[in-house]
């Protein structure tokens, strides 16, 4: 006789366990404590078998039936309820463990521990605001392109096309490490390419005339502010490394001797060590900013924290400060300065690109022969210094 609730809400624990069928080998299952529980009783394989489908009242008498009927279901076409019933939890369980931040975490706690923390931080960043609110809890078996769209289309819409580039980039690597560790089968981030728009390539504010050269490098000497920022400011233009990598040098990198100032790979944006060779011009600035910062390990220490360097905000401020806005000259600019005038001057484009430590397409050429032409290189920057100090000593009379 079919169960119904008023009957089974009847039910009162005995001594001993009972039960009373429903139908289809689904009956209610009392305990001596009490709790009242779905069973169904079936053979599979000529073995008798029993699949359970939880507590009354939370699985009602109607859902037990269902749970019955879906059952009957996959013994029709063959399948153990009991077996599929592992199966679906597993997978449960694997999807819950495999979602798309869990994955992304593990990705960034091991592939990209060769960055600089720097860069990681802005990555983990960038996830934390733009990707994970949106497809961080989706396992990432669940993900459909739609859904990596709706994470960077807004931001290019917005008009960070760089940022959204740059999310979709990681992402891609993200499902390429979920395949390769065998928890996806496909990157459905590798279809989205060329989706965004491009970037639109813009110059770093500079000033390649060379009356105008003479003329900022005459204001520099006669900045005002403090002596480590104008250190730096004049080492600039005679080094040329990036702005991060100027302002982090420490004195352990420096061989005055050698006149070499050689970069280590953890501090280079393409992770190669670089050798800077330093003009008699350079070698002057940085001796006498010795006897002021050398007891301590950068050469450019915060004024109000020794144990950190300046930031790049205090060049910024110092180029404001000697006339230049930002669309005429950026602390990056002294880079394309050199660049520019250098190639302009008929030097070997090889000793230009090495020495602004562009990588080269052959990544194992550039891991081993970062003194690739080294003496040229020498003889360079020194010409290069003294083609400095003439543009500087060359006043002009639009000066103020």
């Amino acid at each position: 006789m079919p169960l119904t609730d008023v009957f089974i809400r009847s039910l009162k624990p005995l001594e001993k366990p009972y039960k009373h069928f429903d139908g289809g080998g689904l009956h209610i299952h009392v305990t001596p404590n009490g709790s009242k529980l779905w069973r169904m009783s079936y053979r599979f394989g000529g073995k008798g078998k029993l699949l359970s489908f939880g507590e009354y009242p939370t699985v009602s008498l109607k859902d037990a039936r269902e749970k019955r009927e879906e059952a009957k279901k996959l013994l029709a076409q063959g399948i153990d309820p009991s077996v599929w019933k592992k199966q679906e939890k597993a997978a449960r369980r694997i999807a819950q463990r495999d979602t798309f931040e869990n994955i992304a975490r593990e990705w960034y706690d091991t592939r990209t521990v060769h960055l600089t923390e720097r860069y990681r931080h802005n990555l983990l960043r960038r996830f934390e605001n733009h990707v994970f609110p949106k497809i961080g809890k989706t396992p990432i078996t669940q993900l459909e392109i739609s859904d990596i769209l709706d994470v960077v289309k807004p931001i290019e819409q917005e008009g960070h096309v760089a940022t959204a580039r740059f999310i979709l980039q990681s992402i891609c690597q993200i499902f390429r490490y979920a395949v390769l560790s065998g928890r996806a089968r496909h990157n459905i981030a590798s279809d989205l390419q060329g989706v965004l728009r491009p970037v639109q390539s813009s110059h770093r504010a500079t000033i390649t005339n060379a009356v105008e050269v003479g003329k900022l490098l005459r204001r520099i000497d006669a900045y005002e502010g403090y002596f480590p920022q104008l250190c730096a400011l004049k080492l600039a233009p005679l080094v040329f490394t990036r702005p991060v990598e100027l302002l982090g040098a420490e004195w352990k990198e420096f061989d005055l001797g050698a006149r070499e100032w050689r970069i280590p790979a953890e501090r280079m944006k393409m992770k190669r060590p670089h050798i800077v060779p330093l003009s008699e011009q350079a070698l002057a600035i940085i001796k006498e900013l010795e006897t002021i910062t050398g007891g301590g390990r950068y050469l450019f220490p915060a004024s109000r924290d020794p144990e950190k360097h300046i930031k790049g905000v205090r060049i910024f401020v110092a180029l404001r400060k000697l006339g230049y806005s930002k669309d005429e000259m950026s602390f990056h600019g002294f880079r394309a300065m050199a660049s520019t005038l250098l190639n302009e001057r008929g030097y070997n484009r090889d000793w230009i690109e090495r020495q602004l430590a562009h990588c080269p397409r052959d990544s194992v050429r550039a891991a081993y022969n970062y003194a690739e032409y080294l003496p040229e290189r020498r003889r360079m920057m020194q010409e290069w210094a003294d083609y400095l100090t003439s543009l500087k000593n060359k006043e002009g009379k639009n000066d103020e």
